[in-house]
């Protein structure tokens, strides 16, 4: 049978998988996501910057998955950034950086950019590859100081994209968010299950992998 491997150390991530049926084997890539992105230049969009990412890492993975995996499989990678006053905030490096950035969007509402990256791989060789963006609005809430403080100190924001989550602790300053929730967290379910489709997959043989 076909198993999914998901190119990604997000727990988020393999959290939507497995609420969704599907137990994948995880592989990261340890793809340079700065010399990704500077080859795209300054006047890519958002959209090509995240997918550009994602599949980077799913060739990446793809390159050194085990050929006993390789030989019949779906490589998944995925790449968030949140989209605000023109520019990318992907996952802040430091305490100093996330409350910065919370300070930017707080009352405020930005966009949930999701690449998505697929590919086809029988006998070690990519037969198939299919990739797009999902974009999901979030509107933030306005933490107090206090708040804030203890939600920086938790260590959340300096490991997810945007420095935030509907899933974990960031959920309560998210008021409201238009689109897809899955996709914030990190892998949209609606766009993953066409573009499986596109490579001649459906879930329900993934779900069969259990």
């Amino acid at each position: 049978m076909t198993r999914l491997v998901l190119g990604s150390a997000s727990p988020g991530r393999l959290k939507v998988l497995r609420q969704a049926g599907i137990e994948p084997l995880v592989r990261v890539s340890g793809v340079d996501e700065d010399a990704v992105t500077a080859e795209l230049g300054p006047n890519a969009s958002p959209a090509q910057v995240v997918c550009a990412l994602a599949r980077a890492k799913a060739e990446r993975v793809a390159a050194i998955l085990e050929p006993a995996f390789a030989a019949d499989c779906v490589v998944v990678g995925c790449d968030s950034m949140l989209h605000i006053d023109g520019r990318l905030c992907g996952k802040p490096t430091a305490a100093d950086e996330a409350r910065q950035q919370w300070q930017a969007i707080s009352g405020r509402y930005g966009q949930l950019y999701t690449g998505h990256a697929i590919l086809r791989l029988l006998d070690g060789e990519c037969i198939q590859h299919a990739d797009e963006t999902a974009t999901t609005t979030v509107h933030f809430g306005v933490p107090t100081a206090e708040e804030l403080t203890a939600y920086i100190d938790s260590g959340e924001p300096l490991h997810v994209a945007g420095g935030f989550t509907i899933d974990g602790l960031g959920g309560w300053f998210v008021d409201s968010i238009d689109g897809d929730p899955s996709n914030v967290i990190g892998l949209s379910l609606p766009l993953l299950r066409r573009l499986l489709g596109r490579v001649g997959l459906s879930v329900a043989a993934l779900w069969q992998r259990r």
